[in-house]
């Protein structure tokens, strides 16, 4: 059980154990089970113990070997494990701490909080959709404009009786300018021919204004929690080494610290790319030379965020759009073209974080100038 009291008993038995044997050491190996693993992890680094952890998938597999039976209790599991350990195949486990700690449970906040209104806005659509069908394919519903549109006019009749004049002048201001005279001439019309549903019509208006409420209430709450990732980002001492690269925001720095928990505790950029689940496999066979694939065993949110990275990085004028383009030229899909980039960026920042360096654009061309000179 997860109490102070079972912790207490099992971290005794522990310690009796290695008092009869003689031992030297304690390794601890556990499962990865999510949050279930995360008490007792918490309560063994304060230990003098050596923690790692232990892929499923590789216990799903050794456990076969056991008893030659695809059994699985709760007595065959510890067995299977520490065969696994004493294989050598346990993974080294890095807690995150400090700021570090504060950022992964604000990006996974963030995440789900990104799914939710996600969610919300797509239920918001559908039900706008069914009255204003037309109000969908003139403006997407989850912009600023949309929404402010949705909570004032979702009702066709209430757009025309607002008038051209009067929808011009708010989608002017409310976009900033980005949207024109036309915007407002084509909502108006398509208002006045409308195609929407108009029985149970005010049931659906009062859920699309709670929806409206929610969605900015998520939206609030996104922004308190980037405020914070910004805050907690500033008490990192290599942060600013990973916001020097150009494309690379807070938001994205502080996901890859929180996921990673701290760079300077790995000792190749291959262990970090083996975190990310980045690191290749093939299988291959004879004369089959197999395709080199990600394995995509490990941390999936710090994977998007270097894929989301990799996209903005490679855009025109990024700083990888040139070795993007290379890919490309050569044939390379798109998607595993930025996967290759993603992997080059996790080499970049640990090169960056362990050099306590700013990133330098056109570093080679700099080098040369500074030769020659």
């Amino acid at each position: 059980m997860n109490t102070r009291h079972s912790f207490d008993k099992f971290w005794e038995r522990l310690c009796k154990f290695k008092e009869k044997h003689m031992l030297e050491d304690i390794v601890v190996g556990f499962e990865s089970t999510g949050s279930y693993a995360e008490p007792i992890c918490q309560y063994m680094r304060n230990k003098s113990v050596q923690l790692v952890q232990i892929n499923p998938m590789h216990t799903k597999r050794l456990k076969e070997l056991t008893g030659n039976s695809p059994n699985k209790t709760d007595k065959k599991d510890p067995r299977v494990i520490a065969d696994v350990i004493s294989l050598g195949h346990s993974l080294t486990v890095i807690v995150p701490e400090g700021a570090a700690a504060h950022l992964r449970r604000l990006t996974q906040a963030r995440e789900r909080a990104m799914e939710h209104r996600t969610a919300m806005n797509n239920q918001l659509q559908h039900l706008v959709f069914i009255i204003f069908p037309e109000l969908v394919h003139t403006i997407k519903p989850s912009t600023k404009t949309g929404m402010y549109l949705i909570k004032r006019f979702a009702d066709p009749n209430q757009l025309v009786f607002a008038g051209i004049k009067k929808l011009n002048d708010i989608i002017r201001k409310v976009s900033r300018g980005r949207l024109g005279d036309d915007r407002a001439v084509r909502l108006y019309h398509a208002a006045k021919k409308s195609v929407g549903i108009t029985e149970g019509k005010e049931s659906i208006l009062f859920e699309i204004a709670h929806l409206v409420s929610k969605i900015e209430s998520e939206s609030s709450y996104i922004e308190d929690l980037e405020k914070q990732m910004g805050e907690y980002l500033q008490k990192i001492p290599y942060s600013q080494s990973i916001l020097s690269i150009k494309g690379i925001g807070n938001v994205t720095a502080a996901g890859l610290i929180g996921e990673v928990g701290d760079f300077r505790k790995f000792e190749t950029a291959s262990d970090v790319l083996k975190l990310a689940g980045l690191d290749l496999y093939e299988i291959s066979s004879g004369t089959h030379q197999g395709c080199r694939r990600i394995s995509k065993r490990g941390r999936t949110l710090m994977r998007k965020l270097l894929y989301f990275a990799a996209i903005n990085t490679t855009r025109k004028n990024g700083i990888l759009h040139k070795p993007y383009q290379r890919h490309l030229a050569k044939g390379m899909p798109r998607i595993k073209a930025l996967v290759a980039i993603a992997r080059k960026l996790i080499v970049i920042i640990f090169a960056l974080v362990r050099d306590h360096s700013d990133y330098i654009a056109d570093y080679s061309s700099q080098l040369v100038f500074k030769k020659a000179a």
